[in-house]
């Protein structure tokens, strides 16, 4: 994945949003590793179209491998059905929105990302920057 600017100052939190598009052309484990190198780099990513029961199951069991106390936590992943029919919503729009995938996953650094809320339609998080 392309890299983009850092902030100079440092105080942001960097949100990747990945399309499903970016996504139909890896496999399984390009997944994991573009969501694994994004959030050991401290950044919150978002799929538009989540991954598989097995793409989730095989992130968390490659997450687990690597957490080292020292320098990776782990993760905190939270996804949710979204509709079927187009979505006209402010994030759907900016990823390209048409998609016929049926949730969205966000995904972030375990010592960042606090869920504050989740139901049906909404996922409420904390993000702190350590």
């Amino acid at each position: 994945m392309p890299q983009a600017k850092q902030p100079d100052d440092g105080d942001g939190v960097q949100i990747d949003l990945v399309s499903g598009a970016r996504m139909d052309g890896l496999t399984s484990m390009e997944k994991i590793r573009l969501i694994l190198d994004g959030v050991h780099d401290g950044n919150i990513v978002i799929l538009e179209e989540g991954l598989s029961p097995d793409e989730e199951s095989k992130l968390i069991e490659v997450t687990m491998a690597e957490i080292s106390p020292d320098e990776f936590n782990g993760i905190e992943i939270e996804t949710y059905p979204r509709s079927d029919t187009r979505d006209s919503s402010f994030l759907g729009r900016l990823v390209g929105g048409d998609s016929s995938n049926a949730k969205l996953t966000a995904i972030g650094p375990a010592n960042q990302i606090e869920t504050l809320h989740k139901d049906e339609t909404l996922i409420s998080a904390l993000v702190s920057r350590n």
